[in-house]
Parts: C-alpha cells; structure tokens; sequence
C-alpha cells in the first residue's frame, strides 16, 4: 500500500510515466509497484486480484492472483464490424468472460495478467481504438445516446460527444512510450497540459449527451450533460447540467449521490468551450484534500450553483440562455427492430445483454452469434449489399449505458440473415424476457473489484427471478421495473436511479433502496438497511401487491412509491418534469 497521496504521486509521475515500465519488467510479481497502481489508471486498466481464490492462496502463501481489467475509450459507444471483430479475438487471446459492455458505453476486458498487458494494449490499438483516459482522474469515456430511429440527430450529437472526447485527451506521451514503443523526446514528461495542469483533475469526470425523448444515458447523473434540444430533427445546442454523480460511502454523511443542476441553454456550437471552462473550474476548485470529497457535486455544493455558473460563463466568455424545455419518456432502451427515422430502407436492431457480459455459456453462444453478425456486415460492407449509396451510414455497432447493444444501420438486404443469426445464437432475449429483466442493470463486482462487498453481475439473473415470481403473483410481469444492483455504494451502475435497488453492504446483505423514477429524475431513498435477500422479498411483496391494486393509470412503480407516501423524496433530488430550470 503506498504512504504517498495520489496528488503527490500524480505530481511526482512525469506526465504519468512513474515507474510503469519497471514495474513492467519485474518478474517477481505480478503487481505493479503501490503508485504506479493509480498511474495505470489513467492509461485505461485497474489492477486487481481474484478475490474467489484470494484466501485459498494466502494460506498457500502465496501474492493474491494479480491481473488486470483494461477499458477502452469508445466515445458514444460507437465501433465498426472489423473493429468488433478485432476487441473479439482480444478477449479470447488475453482475457477471461469475454467481452463486457460496461454503462460507460465501452468495453471492458477482464484477467488480463501482468506480461500480457502490453500486448494486449497493443492489439486494442490496432483496431483504432485506444485506452487513454478510461479510468482516473481525468475525463473519462465520454457517453452519448444509443438512439436508435433518431439517425440525423444521433450523427451530429456523437459526432460533438467524439470531438470533446479528443479535446479532453491528455498532452502526455506516456501512454505511447509505455505501451506503443514511441521514442521518447526531449521534454518527455514535462509535456504541458493546458486544460488539466500537473496534477490532472481531483477526481474523476464524466460527460453526457442525452437526446430526448430518451435519457438512456442519466445525463443527471453526468459531472457535466448535455441535453439536446431539437427542432424538426435539426440540433439547435443543449441544456447544460452540472455536478451530477452516484457515489458515495455507507455510513459518511460526507458523501452522497447528487443529480446535476441546469446551468441553462448554449448553441451547439458553444460545446467545446462550456467544457473546458467547467473542467478547468473544477480543476482549480475541486478538493484535492479529501478524496472522498473531490467530484464535482461537491464542489457545486461548497462554492454554490450560481458561483460557479458565474465562473464559467467568465472563462467561456459567454452567456447562458434560459434552459429550454426538455421531455424525457423513459431512461431504458427500445429493444427490438427500429426503423431509421432518416431512411426507411435502414434498421436498427437492439439486443439485450444480461449485465452487459458477451460470452459462450450455458447454451448462449453470444460471443460467437455477434462475430458471425460482425463477420456479415464487415463482408457486406466490403461487398454492394450494405451500400447502395455513398451517402448512407454503413451498419456499426452502438453500445449502450444501459450495457446492450444495437446494431444499427442494416439494410433491408441484410435484415432476414441478422434475424436468422440472432435466433440461432439465442440473442434473442428481448423478445421472451419481461420488462424488468430487460431494463435491469448490475456492476461487475465480485471477483474482481477490490471495491465490491457484495455480489452484482453474478447476482442479477437470480435475483430477478425472484422478483419475477413477486412480479407474476400480483399481475404486474409485463410493468417494466427499473432495478439496479451494485456491490458497493459507489454507483458504477448508477443504483441510486433505480426504482429497486441494491446497493452491497456485506456478503448477501444489501441496503434495498426505491423510489426513483423511470425517467433518471428522481433519486431513490433508504428503505431497508443491510438485509438479506428474504427480508429484501419480504418488503417488496405487499409493496408490489398494493402497487397492482392502487396504482393510477400508467403509473410507475417508482412514481406511486412516492405518491403513497411509501418513500419521501426530498426537493433536491429530484429534477422536474418538462421544466429544465433547476435548482
């Protein structure tokens, strides 16, 4: 365990050099060395260890069985079928559990071990795609809607979304030196970097672009989100929100979930300097004191929404408009066949993905289905049946932050082999599986994750089952249920948006937490402390019973919780419907 602060190491690390290629070189370990284990981070990968066996090799005395997660940075989720087919033969060269979508719309490889990162960094950039900035603190995978009819306007968001992704890359070369063999230069490691400073941010960041009607990407949840503003389908710029973020730690008062606050409306075309007058501003104001303390959301807090919208117009050199009205429906995904909204003889096809896990098992060969539909659109690309004119989009992959994946963009040629592929591989889950199950969302947890205290991944599928069975007793299998699970209190699966939520407390043993709202409006509350899954079902069953009984029409779960006086909410946790203007 390093005795240095991560602002000291990060201060210390030549631009995120530190020692990473000696700890590299070290047979002996499978670690790295204690600070170069927060330099990784920024490069894309978390060092961690099997927790299943970490006992069993204690008492062999033996070091824990070190490997290594890595993410890529994907911006809007967004890869081509070759692309696809090249992070397919990574996962099934260097990691385990195949590949993973992760809610930041990237993917994530698990088990990589110590002499094989490289290499396995090296193959990932050989599909252009790369892990800079994937973890740490810095800007991370920046997110951006999945939508699958609204093509036009999907286009020029990701296309702004995967513009502010570069802008926010990191000036240092490390990342090429260490892992692409770049020769170094004079100056290496005193690189400047204009937007981050020496010592990067204080804590992580993260950004989102949301196209109403759907909020598939909690842009409340977002350090800084963009909610698009549309007339006729053509983008007029964004609401502007702020200092949102889900983590936390039990029993810290200090600490809590917070959605973000609207600072107002900006033309598109204002983007790039909004964002770098609100990284800056937290860059300079943000606590890099307390950790615990560092995101945005407290910053906001602290210094007041006003301050620092005041702050940021002054750095951005502008003013920002009242926020315009913005509508969200719903924050899950349409599953399904979608027509584009730009060109009939184009489709979209979204798939669920169970907690976003891609892999051959228990007679779901998903990893192999999706590099045969991969292997299709590449060769259709390459070939005239995909293309009938040059100006249209070619088929790609889109993952989602709610971890499933859309196939977008199929031509009306290719649509009955794409269907014939998905029956035979069983990714056909959306069209069998009820509305919570396809709507629900879990993290990784155990075993990998030194954070988790409790099951997620591994979790989910049981525990819906459960909640189904609840579901059928009172009449209620076809109301989608937003539910999110997470190992720890942290929110990488964003539980505290979750109609039904289990936030990890101990092996077994949850903080089951309800009413927020189907539309990523609403925070969720308290509602049983540290229980296991008999008392969690217990609670929930009369709640179903009288939901099914009493409910209004059209009404969520969430909704009528809050409504009934079930939960309370407090004002500041929740965002207002059609009315952007924010506390």
């Amino acid at each position: 365990m390093s005795t240095h602060s991560v602002e000291d190491i990060k201060l210390a690390s030549r631009r995120l050099r530190g020692s990473l290629l000696e700890s590299l070189a070290n047979p002996v370990t499978g670690a790295l060395a204690d600070d170069d284990t927060a330099l990784i981070k920024f490069h894309g990968s978390y060092q961690q260890d099997d927790r299943d066996i970490r006992e069993e090799r204690r008492l062999q005395k033996l070091e824990p069985a070190y490997s290594f997660m890595i993410r890529t940075r994907t911006p809007g989720g967004v890869v081509t079928p070759e692309q696809w087919l090249q992070l397919d033969r990574v996962a099934t060269t260097y990691a385990e559990r195949g590949l993973r979508i992760t809610t930041r719309q990237a993917f994530q490889f698990h088990g990589v071990i110590k002499s094989e990162l490289k290499p396995t960094l090296q193959a990932i950039n050989a599909a252009m795609i790369n892990t800079i900035a994937a973890c740490g603190d810095i800007n991370r995978n920046v997110v951006a809607a999945a939508n699958p009819h609204l093509s036009r306007a999907h286009a020029a968001v990701h296309a702004q979304a995967a513009a502010i992704s570069t802008a926010l890359l990191p000036r240092s070369r490390a990342y090429y030196e260490i892992w692409l063999d770049e020769e170094k230069v004079a100056g290496s490691g005193e690189e400047e970097e204009p937007v981050y400073g020496p010592t990067y941010l204080p804590r992580k960041f993260k950004i989102g672009f949301a196209i109403p009607p759907f909020n598939d990407i909690d842009v409340f949840a977002q350090d800084l989100g963009f909610t698009a503003v549309l007339e006729q389908g053509e983008l007029l710029g964004y609401n502007v929100s702020v200092g949102g973020g889900l983590g936390a730690t039990h029993g810290d008062p200090d600490t809590y979930p917070r959605l973000a606050s609207v600072l107002g409306f900006v033309p598109a075309d204002r983007v790039q300097a909004v964002t770098e007058a609100v990284v800056t501003t937290q860059r300079d104001w943000g606590d890099r004191t307390q950790r615990k303390r560092a995101r945005l959301k407290y910053t906001l807090d602290e210094r007041g929404v006003d301050a620092f919208k005041a702050e940021v117009e002054r750095r951005a050199g502008l003013a920002f408009e009242p926020a315009r009205l913005a509508h969200f429906q719903h924050n899950g995904d349409r599953f399904g066949w979608v027509q584009s909204e730009d060109d009939p003889a184009r489709w979209h096809l979204t798939l669920r993905i169970i907690a976003g896990r891609i892999w051959d098992r228990h007679g779901a060969s998903h990893l192999t289905g999706l590099r045969e539909i991969a292997t299709l659109l590449r060769d259709a690309v390459a070939g005239s049946e995909a293309t009938t004119s040059a100006s249209l989009p070619p088929p790609e992959f889109r993952m989602t932050a709610n971890q499933n994946l859309v196939i977008a963009n199929v031509p009306d040629a290719l649509r009955e082999k794409l269907a014939a592929l998905v029956a035979r591989h069983r990714l056909d889950i959306h069209a069998t599986a009820s509305p919570t199950r396809l709507n629900a969302v879990a993290c990784v947890a155990l075993p990998t994750c030194g954070l988790a205290m409790a099951e997620a991944e591994r979790y989910l599928p049981d525990f819906i089952d459960r909640l189904e069975a609840l579901l059928d007793r009172h009449g209620l299998r076809g109301m989608p249920i937003n539910v999110r699970i997470s190992g720890c209190p942290n929110g990488c699966s964003r539980p505290y948006l979750g109609e039904i939520a289990l936030v990890g407390k101990a092996p077994g043993r949850y903080n089951l937490m309800l009413g927020a709202d189907h539309r990523g409006q609403r925070l969720n509350t308290l509602y049983r402390e540290n229980v296991d899954e008999a008392t969690m079902l217990a609670a929930l069953d009369p709640l179903l019973g009288d939901f099914a009984a009493q409910r209004a029409p059209g009404e969520h779960f969430g909704d009528y919780l809050l409504r009934a006086a079930v939960v309370s909410v407090p004002a500041r946790d929740i965002r207002t419907i059609d009315v952007a203007v924010v506390a």
